[in-house]
């Protein structure tokens, strides 16, 4: 008759039952230590790259380099005039299909994985965004004057 390997017990096993939960704060506290270092250490590093750029770098300013510039022509209007929409329009359909690309990575790396159901929901995904490319399209919002 085989004897049934005990069960182990499914928490930490350095956690106890103490009434204040003492323990189970410093291993979580533990737990985010790397992060909070890599925040510290990056913070001090760039404080003290600016301090270093700050006290080393020349400061010379001439007229040019106070100058307001504006795509290396000569302001002509106020610098708060209203864009066209079509401006707008353009930058956000790039970030569209911008995220559309990252969302095609990864479920491509995990395709084999996934199977068909994803195959077709990645199709009804990028079906609706042709059909919003073509809406634009038509609607005339990519053509410049």
């Amino acid at each position: 008759m085989r004897h049934a390997e005990p069960k182990l017990p499914d928490r930490h096993p350095t956690v106890t039952d103490a009434p204040d939960g003492a323990e189970v704060r410093s291993i979580v506290l533990a737990e985010y230590w790397p992060v909070l270092l890599f925040i510290g250490v990056a913070t001090g590093l760039g404080l003290v790259l600016l301090a270093i750029g700050m006290l080393v770098g020349p400061r010379r300013p001439e007229p040019e380099k106070l100058a307001p510039y504006e795509c290396g022509f000569e302001a002509f209007e106020d610098a708060r005039m209203r864009f066209d929409v079509r401006y707008y329009l353009l930058a956000i359909l790039f970030i569209i299909f911008d995220l559309e690309i990252a969302f095609l990575f990864p479920w491509a790396v995990v395709f084999e994985k996934i199977g068909m159901v994803a195959l077709i929901e990645m199709a009804l995904f990028l079906l609706l965004l042709v059909i919003g490319f073509a809406y634009v399209w038509k609607k005339g919002a990519l053509e410049w004057e």
